[in-house]
């Protein structure tokens, strides 16, 4: 088990470091909206890397919602839970400390709590607000961890797997990012959220409730048959 925690940790690690490293360093939202697709692929490209890297150790969850997912799907026993969750909690905040070591670097300074570090959060005043964020999050989780269970189903072409979740995940950012920022990801919201503090942390919640219910309804689903051909 150690080894599959380990796996976690190493592959949330580096999706919060690659992904939220893509916003701070690429200079979004200085460039929205043609800033998102860059930032889309960068999160979907390192979940496909790690899907094929870890994925034989783990599974390649990188993601609280997805391992819940996996357990009410029956694909995975709860009692593995805990430690994925705690391992993809770590591995984001180590991921995103290694890039606020980065960018502190940066010449004449860099500011973190006012410039950000990839932090989701969504906007009351300009923005859809957070009915608006917490549906959007909810439902994109929800068919974020529906492609995942459904390409990793026993007897489908799982090689494809990792390419097909990789690729989802980039397309769902082109939607959703000015609406909820789109994490999907309780662990990915809660890696910058600890350093840049403010709205991020305030708003953690829904960032770590929404996806938790997509997750909870789409391995409802495929335990339920609703989505399995078997």
């Amino acid at each position: 088990m150690m080894k599959k925690y380990f796996a976690e940790f190493i592959g949330t690690g580096a999706l919060c470091f690659i992904g939220c490293g893509a916003i701070v360093l690429g200079g979004y939202p200085s460039s929205f909206p043609m800033g998102i697709l860059p930032i889309g692929l960068a999160f979907g490209l390192t979940v496909t890397a790690m899907a094929y890297a870890i994925g034989p150790v783990s599974g390649g969850h990188l993601n609280p919602a997805v391992s819940i997912g996996m357990v009410v799907a029956g694909r995975m026993p709860a009692s593995d839970l805990p430690g994925y969750i705690i391992a993809q909690c770590l591995g984001a905040i180590v991921g995103c400390g290694l890039l606020a070591l980065i960018v502190s670097a940066k010449a004449g300074g860099y500011d973190i709590p006012a410039a950000g570090l990839g932090q989701t959060t969504y906007d009351a005043v300009k923005g859809y607000g957070m009915a608006g964020a917490f549906l959007a999050e909810l439902l994109a989780t929800f068919l974020f961890v529906v492609v995942i269970l459904g390409s990793t189903h026993e007897g489908y072409h799982t090689e494809f797997a990792g390419l097909v979740i990789g690729l989802t995940l980039a397309i769902l950012h082109l939607a959703f990012v000015p609406v909820s920022g789109n994490s999907l990801n309780p662990a990915r919201s809660l890696g910058p959220a600890i350093f840049v503090h403010g709205d991020s942390l305030l708003q953690l919640w829904l960032y770590i409730v929404a996806p938790i219910i997509g997750g909870v309804l789409a391995g409802l689903a495929f335990s339920t048959r609703l989505l399995s051909s078997k």
